[in-house]
């Protein structure tokens, strides 16, 4: 494994924003929209539908159509800028070398321009069609990212994706509050929850991939501190996760139907961290890793089923 990581390190562009090898740069829709993070977004989405879903009262269709394009943007926006900043770095990680800077498939100043101009159009559009609120937390979740993780933190403290993964829990916060237009108790249990499984399954990442972190020297909590140290961090955060999205079906925020479905969820990655622990060799990194994002996504779809399964959805046609 590391003569292959390190063959493809020498196969990397020596210079940001050129292309590889004689292909010659040129527009392609596809790379901007890879600039996005497409996946990544495809989370963010889902779960601030199911913020949108799950607040009381009602919101016009457009708007909420609207509200949710704009979180889309905007996280996507943050993840172009993101890309910018560590271009630098991603030329010589396995998991990030083709992505479309390094590739030199897109230049760089091009795709800051990109990230910028996409982050302000989503906080404007927010903020004229849906309200204040929302585009003020928008706004400041994407400056989170930016500036405070991808600028500071991320090269800085292995406590990086502690404090500056909590961006990625405001999404259905913003759903909820495009809704009611303020905070609640309840929005706060869902960034929560987003907010304690993101240690976890990015640690369950950086397990299998810390290789790459050592060679660029990014300290995360493997590189920094060990593989043993950190599977004990993610069983830890992993015992406060569970009990917690519990908490919807006790407050009546959710039925049955999602507080078991949370409860079996729980059990198994605890099982799967508990599993890791006992790992010698990390090689169940991965499956920790991939399980960690079906859960997330299973979690906020037991949310959304039970409220449609019970109560009416609040948007008004």
């Amino acid at each position: 494994m590391a003569d292959t990581h390190q063959d493809k390190t020498e196969a990397a562009p020596e210079t940001i924003g050129e292309p590889n090898g004689n292909e010659t740069y040129r527009f392609r829709v596809a790379d901007y929209a890879n600039l996005l993070k497409p996946r990544v977004m495809m989370l963010v989405v889902f779960t601030a539908i199911v913020g949108m879903v799950m607040a009381p009262g009602t919101i016009p269709l457009w708007q909420g159509v609207v509200s949710i394009l704009c979180i889309a943007i905007g996280a996507g926006a943050s993840g172009a800028i993101n890309m910018w900043y560590d271009r630098d770095i991603d030329q010589f990680m396995a998991r990030t070398q083709k992505r479309p800077i390094p590739a030199g498939k897109v230049e760089p100043t091009q795709a800051l321009v990109f990230g910028v101009v996409l982050a302000a159009l989503s906080v404007v559009v927010m903020y004229v069609a849906v309200n204040s609120e929302a585009s003020g937390l928008l706004l400041f979740t994407i400056l989170y990212y930016v500036f405070l993780y991808t600028m500071w933190l991320k090269r800085k403290t292995p406590q990086n994706i502690v404090i500056g993964g909590a961006s990625g829990a405001f999404p259905p916060m913003i759903g909820w509050i495009s809704v009611t237009g303020d905070f609640s108790f309840e929005s706060g249990i869902l960034f929560l929850i987003i907010f304690l499984w993101t240690p976890p399954h990015t640690w369950a990442l950086a397990l299998f991939r810390h290789g790459d972190y050592e060679r660029v020297n990014v300290p995360m909590m493997p590189v920094v501190v060990g593989s043993r140290s950190t599977k004990i961090q993610m069983l830890i955060y992993t015992l406060l996760l569970v009990p917690v999205t519990l908490v919807p079906g006790f407050i009546g925020m959710s039925g049955l139907l999602y507080t078991a479905g949370a409860g079996a969820l729980g059990v198994l990655f605890l099982h799967h961290c508990w599993k890791l622990l006992k790992d010698k060799d990390d090689a169940h990194a991965r499956p920790t890793f991939l399980f960690s994002i079906l859960y997330l996504f299973l979690i906020f779809a037991f949310l959304l089923i039970d409220r449609v399964a019970w109560l009416p959805m609040p948007i008004t046609f």
